[in-house]
């Protein structure tokens, strides 16, 4: 009797200890947000930095890593973080955004914690709260494969976080007041790349590199290029890709990409090149040095031609987006190849089809998507949900799947909350009328970029879709006067933001939020609100809801 009770306790131990190896690894951070003095492109202003810093820290992570961030906010404004391309599986209250969560109030601080659930990829942070985008506050997340599970590219000699984009020399206070006050901020002043004005990456001949590219612009659309070095294309947004090579790439706001390459030219400088697409006036562009180390003599001024604009240049972005495809026999976070996943053959369960448009209400600028322009609550919608309140705080589905025949010319202005259905496989068209690009970007999943096309969608363009290796990603850029289709499983429960990548066009409206709740109401589909989770507007006096139940 007594061996057979300390077999059951050694075995007790044992599996208490395989337990205990089993919950994958946290990396824990502490922040602290604060004003700064930045000059991205000389002219000095203020910015928001993160433990003085811009870029601000990089997580880098390896897939299911716990991540735990404490965010001290020291500005006089409230402030929220979004881990943009972070799925947040089950876990929407960590997302970050003002539908979400409460903001971290100054003075105050927020521990974030969430996980890199079966992700890998080049993702970035920024903020979401104001206009706070367009003063600094970005940083990146890098998440790698799982030491077992290969990549199919060697390991680069460094690694590089690159972020590029358009920026405004008035700061984003007087940015703000510009948009408050019903006109558009207009044309940037010009390209940065990392904040800087001209940063410096160093290579050894020889070998190779990994950029990851991330436009975290406020509306532009830019070209990346590296004078005497050819990219490789390994990575989009969490998906390995087929290793195409390219002299140039466009990057649109909000995307990010990864490239390697290859110190194989004389050793000296050259230049990296990041120019503006897209836009109506003159090129805005901006270069870094690439440094060989050891290397003798200036970059040439003979730089790389950008490539063509106007209806060329959309034709030429359109087809190179065509020429990206999923690396089917790759590994991405999981041991088996992306490819064994086939999206083309799940039946479309409900299509959404989405228009954007630009008016007047009231005499001032604002953007919406089937006639409806979204505005934020002071309650977040979430916590509206999670404790019965909705009909207080917003109405479902004031949006319909399709715009109506008036919505391109009446716009209402209210908050834009649309019902889908938990599991359901969706499409989703983007329609853009406008003569502008668009960008639009979906938290809490990753889609398939099935379809870019000029003109307008009809179920007759089905036919073209790539159905076998589009890229699984999480935005997709829409061309002036043309449309663009993904598709994706709605199997993430959560409130989640669908969205402009222009910031502009999300300050002022473009933008909506899926609700996709789990009948079951169980742990197993979603997580229950964090015990740190502050409360705000009217729930902040509500009792607590009966939790969710495994």
């Amino acid at each position: 009797m007594e061996r057979t009770s300390i077999t059951v306790v050694s075995l007790l131990v044992c599996l208490t200890f395989v337990l205990v190896k089993a919950e994958d690894p946290y990396l824990r951070f502490e922040w602290n947000v604060t004003y700064g003095t930045i000059a991205p492109l000389g002219v000095p202003l203020q910015g928001i930095l993160i433990n003085g810093q811009l870029p601000g820290p990089r997580i880098n992570c390896t897939s299911n890593n716990n991540i735990v961030v404490n965010v001290f906010n020291h500005l006089d404004e409230p402030l929220l973080l979004t881990w943009n391309g972070v799925q947040q599986r089950k876990n929407s209250w960590q997302d970050g955004t003002p539908g979400t969560m409460c903001p971290i109030m100054p003075g105050t601080n927020f521990t974030y914690r969430f996980q890199v659930k079966d992700q890998i990829g080049s993702f970035f942070y920024f903020p979401t709260t104001d206009l706070h985008r367009a003063a600094g506050g970005f940083g990146a997340i890098n998440v790698h494969s799982r030491a077992l599970i290969p990549v199919p590219f060697d390991n680069p000699a460094d690694d590089y976080s690159v972020f590029v984009g358009d920026w405004y020399n008035k700061g984003y206070k007087s940015l703000k007041k510009i948009l408050d006050g019903g006109r558009t901020i207009g044309r940037p002043d010009g390209i940065h790349i990392n904040g800087k004005s001209e940063p410096l990456y160093k290579m050894e001949a020889g070998k190779t590199y990994r950029y990851r590219f991330c436009n975290v612009g406020m509306r532009t659309s830019v070209n990346v290029r590296i004078q005497g070095h050819p990219m490789k294309l390994v990575e989009i947004e969490g998906s390995h890709t087929v290793q195409n090579v390219y002299e140039s790439l466009d990057l649109h706001v909000g995307q990010c990409l990864s490239v390697l390459v290859t110190a194989d030219q004389e050793p000296k400088d050259y230049y990296m090149i990041v120019s503006s697409r897209f836009l109506k006036q003159a090129e805005l562009s901006s270069v870094s040095i690439i440094r060989y180390a050891s290397g003798k003599g200036p970059a040439s001024s003979d730089l790389p031609a950008p490539p063509p604009e106007n209806t060329q240049g959309i034709a030429w972005s359109m087809n190179q987006f065509r020429s990206f495809r999923w690396n089917l026999t790759a590994s991405a976070a999981r041991p088996n190849p992306q490819g064994s996943y086939h999206y083309g053959q799940i039946n479309i369960t409900r299509t959404f089809k989405i228009v954007n448009s630009r008016s007047e209400v009231d005499g001032k600028l604002r953007y919406a998507l089937n006639g409806i322009s979204h505005t934020d609550s002071e309650t977040p919608f979430k916590l509206a949900e999670y404790f019965g309140a909705t009909d207080k705080v917003f109405k479902y589905d004031l949006m319909g799947d399709e715009p109506s025949m008036s919505s391109s010319d009446k716009v209402t202005v209210a908050s834009n909350i649309k019902n889908a259905t938990f599991r359901n496989f969706v499409e989703i068209i983007f329609e853009n009328h406008e003569k502008t690009i668009q960008t639009y970007h979906l938290d809490g999943y990753s889609f398939f970029a099935v379809g870019v096309e000029p003109g307008k969608w009809t179920p007759e363009k089905r036919k073209n879709y790539n159905l076998v290796d589009a890229i699984n990603r999480h935005s997709i850029q829409v061309y002036p006067n043309s449309w663009a289709a993904v598709m994706t499983t709605l199997d993430n429960a959560g409130l989640w933001s669908l969205r402009s990548e222009m910031w502009e066009r999300f300050y002022l409206g473009q933008q909506l939020y899926f609700s996709v709740l789990s009948p079951a109401r169980s742990l197993r589909d979603e997580y229950n609100l964090p015990d740190n989770h502050p409360l705000c507007g009217i729930v902040k006096s509500m009792p607590m809801p009966s939790p969710y139940k495994a």
